[in-house]
């Protein structure tokens, strides 16, 4: 039987001092950097954040791209692209050369700053485990920053040197008060940006293969060995992968939670392959519904105050 579904949020006491300083700093600042996983840019966008840096020049970079499907990155890069006083990019965080770019784009963006007088001040921001932190030691070439594969590790405003006159400013990852989108929520949580308490693995690796069966049955075909993947139940699909994989117990019984955390890890790793879970159309559709319910409850609650 499949399990209920929940609305999944996540957002740490720390992250509230994360809003504040951001909203201190963006006052200051020319261009801001946000980076989102390519795998999900819609979903890794924070609206937080565009509220805080809405005047701003922006540049998004869609990190990871390694992971994702190139055929959606693109469409990505393109909607992007196509809005006012921004520029996208693809990058994976580790690649010395692409990240370089992220340099000239902002000067592109900016081109009133640069020298002493007026040295270029860039605020980098994102959401938890998205690779800021990779980025920004690569960037710098050295380890100026905590990298870690828990959400949410770096604590702390940084500020990074890249050249004499182009000053780069860290703040922690963060999410949002609320995710009124709930296919964003199992998209972040499928992704290892909201800590693992936050959510139920087996639902969220439920909600994965529900996506994955319908554009990428090919990948699981490949990795699991799952001839009728597409046409399975998520529960049997997932209990197929329990067994093929071993996690079993007492009783030959499928262990469903390992099971989970199987599919989960090997998402997260690019194991089966470029993945990714929405396309600018389908988050629009996400998007319009999670706004349509959200101003139906804060109707309601208006009613009952």
């Amino acid at each position: 039987m499949k399990i209920q579904k929940m609305a999944i949020q996540w957002f740490p006491g720390h992250m509230h001092l994360t809003r504040k300083a951001i909203a201190t700093r963006v006052k200051e600042t020319d261009v801001v950097i946000e980076l989102l996983d390519a795998r999900l840019p819609g979903s890794s966008a924070n609206p937080m954040l565009a509220e805080l840096t809405v005047t701003k020049p922006s540049l998004k970079v869609l990190n990871k791209r390694d992971l994702a499907d190139p055929l959606c990155t693109e469409l990505w890069l393109e909607y992007y692209n196509a809005l006012p006083k921004t520029r996208a990019i693809g990058m994976d965080a580790a690649d010395k050369g692409p990240a370089k770019r992220l340099i000239d784009a902002c000067r592109e963006l900016a081109p009133g700053r640069g020298g002493m007088a007026k040295p270029m001040r860039v605020l980098i921001c994102g959401i938890p485990n998205v690779g800021k932190s990779t980025l920004i030691n690569t960037l710098a070439g050295k380890r100026a920053a905590k990298t870690g594969d828990e959400a949410g590790i770096t604590r702390l405003e940084q500020r990074v040197t890249l050249e004499s006159d182009f000053y780069l400013f860290d703040t922690p990852g963060v999410l949002w008060p609320r995710i009124i989108v709930s296919q964003s929520g199992y998209n972040l949580a499928a992704s290892g940006a909201i800590g693992r308490n936050a959510f139920e693995e087996e639902e969220v690796a439920l909600e994965l293969l529900s996506y994955l069966k319908q554009h990428y049955a090919h990948a699981l075909r490949a990795r699991y060995g799952l001839e009728e993947a597409g046409a399975s139940t998520d529960e049997a699909l997932l209990s197929a992968i329990g067994r093929q994989r071993g996690a079993l117990q007492s009783g030959n019984r499928i262990n469903l939670q390992k099971a989970a955390e199987i599919v989960l890890h090997e998402f997260r790793a690019g194991v089966l392959g470029a993945i990714s879970l929405e396309t600018p159309t389908e988050y629009a559709k996400w998007l319009a519904s999670g706004q349509l319910l959200d101003a139906q409850r804060q109707a309601r609650k208006s009613k009952k105050n």
